[in-house]
């Protein structure tokens, strides 16, 4: 009944799980320190708000002579909500806002200012509001899961809110608060798929083979991104948001940040392709109870390798879809791809893709492996409730 492979794969597990929930313990970030920290940060300056209003007109953008009337690019509105409620304004716009499909009657976010020494209140355009037509799709997305997945799908969900729970209350803060991001990555990481895995697939060997195949993945992709940062000298800090996060957070490691974000990102697909596997080794089990383990293996395998295949273009697409705004500007500069390999963005993607590649296509075997070893044998196979 292959109870040594079974029982080396639970007791491993457990050691994990042990490991995941000291670590939580001690990176757990202090809330006094975290408040210390987003206090020190304000978003606006002191009487700066943010009311909701009314678009009353909206003028397209123009060019050329029409310039001349002032109207361009401008939204007139009403102040619907919060401060200065009931005032009328005009609000400068980027064109691409006025030409988004704004009409009378939807609404923006504004930021009003408050003038000195009793001046009127001046107003900005901060942002359209777009928390209805995300609400609708929101719920049609829970409809969905719910009506044709039912109960797998509504453990699902709280699989999904708990991971966010633990991105937003324990990965987010740890970072901000100058813990390492590989060790928080991790942690974080083992966390969510203990829960997940076993609130969504229940518990069984199965779901503890899949388990075991996503955390070496995870270990994996964690190792090579590691090295491949050092090997390339990567900084891990890109863009604006780089910038602002090292002026406010001063003990924030890119470094760290990097290995986090590129651990946290191939958990999904990792997740999918061990729960196939070890899936796929069951069904192949239950269907040819007389295959010997080299026979479930190699089958198991075969549908393995078709899977990679798949799988690794999702990942690179979804890098590539990301980050498709930085390479249409790459593309206009018209550089050779070593000279592109040289800037941070590129290099960036290319290892995080590569890194979370690598660590799927190992993971392949290794969870078929795994699954291989604690299904029944052959001879102790009897039916498929055994399992």
């Amino acid at each position: 009944m292959a109870r040594g492979p079974r029982a080396v794969l639970l007791g491993a597990l457990a050691l994990v799980a042990l490991v995941a929930i000291a670590g939580v313990v001690l990176l757990w970030p202090s809330g006094a320190q975290v408040d210390r920290l987003t206090e020190s940060v304000p978003f606006a300056a002191p009487g700066v708000t943010f009311p909701l209003a009314d678009v009353d007109v909206v003028h397209p953008a123009c060019a050329g002579p029409a310039q001349r009337t002032g109207d361009c690019g401008l939204l007139d509105v009403t102040v619907a909500e919060g401060a200065g409620k009931g005032d009328h304004a005009s609000v400068q716009v980027a064109p691409h806002v006025s030409e988004s499909g704004l009409s009378p009657g939807d609404q923006v976010k504004l930021q009003r200012t408050p003038g000195a020494d009793g001046a009127d209140a001046s107003y900005a355009y901060f942002g359209t509001e777009r928390a209805t037509p995300l609400l609708i799709l929101l719920l049609v997305f829970v409809a969905l899961v719910l009506v044709i997945a039912r109960w797998r799908g509504l453990f699902a969900l709280i699989g999904l809110a708990f991971s966010g729970a633990v991105l937003w209350e324990f990965v987010l803060p740890a970072l901000l608060t100058g813990e390492s991001g590989l060790q928080v990555g991790l942690t974080a990481s083992a966390t969510i798929m203990f829960v997940v895995l076993y609130t969504t697939h229940g518990f069984s060997l199965r779901t503890s083979a899949a388990l075991a195949g996503t955390l070496a993945g995870v270990g994996v992709t964690a190792g090579l991104g590691v090295l491949a940062t050092r090997a390339t000298h990567l900084t891990g800090a890109t863009e604006e948001t780089a910038g602002i996060l090292s002026s406010l957070v001063g003990d924030l490691s890119f470094h760290g940040l990097f290995a986090c974000a590129t651990i946290v990102a191939g958990l999904g697909v990792l997740n999918d392709v061990t729960i196939t596997q070890t899936s796929a080794v069951w069904e192949i089990r239950a269907a040819a109870p007389g295959m010997t383990r080299v026979q479930v293996f190699a089958s198991g395998m075969r549908i393995g390798r078709d899977h990679i295949a798949s799988t690794i273009y999702t990942i690179v697409f979804a890098y590539a879809g990301t980050a498709l705004a930085v390479l249409l500007i790459l593309r206009l500069y018209g550089l050779p791809v070593d000279d592109l390999l040289a800037t941070e963005d590129i290099t960036e993607e290319v290892v995080r893709t590569l890194a979370s590649s690598i660590g799927l296509v190992l993971a392949v075997p290794l969870t078929t492996g795994i699954a291989t070893l604690v299904t029944p044998g052959p001879v102790a196979y009897q039916d498929k409730a055994a399992l």
